[in-house]
């Protein structure tokens, strides 16, 4: 059984598209209870036969779903993709995907009436 952590608290975690992966999730979401609310990493086993000539076998890999659904589809970056697409969050290349305050806002509260049902 794989876990799913945002850095405060851990708890049991699995999707069958990639069992056993320790998944991590941003720390501005919520375990206590678990908010289905956010992407989630994990670093998954290395590369073999991937179907890209450009990664080779033993390329360290990152797995990416979204916990909102525990059989989401399995997306696998290299740990060089991955980077080079946090440089890019870092510099705000994607800034005009972000969620405005409205957004966030709407969002808190549709997760409280979760918790509170």
């Amino acid at each position: 059984m794989g876990t799913l952590t945002n850095g405060r608290t851990t708890k049991p975690f699995e999707n069958p598209n990639a069992p056993g992966l320790d998944w991590r999730k941003s720390s501005r979401s919520e375990l206590e209870p678990i908010l289905p609310d956010c992407v989630v990493l994990a670093e998954a086993p290395d590369a073999k036969d991937h179907p890209s000539p450009n990664v080779p076998d033993g390329t360290r890999m990152i797995a990416l779903t979204d916990d909102k659904d525990p059989e989401a589809p399995v997306l696998l970056f290299t740990r060089a993709e991955i980077t080079k697409f946090f440089e890019g969050v870092i510099d705000g290349e994607f800034d005009e995907f972000r969620a405005t305050d409205e957004e966030l806002r709407a969002a808190s509260e549709a997760a409280e009436e979760v918790v509170a049902a």
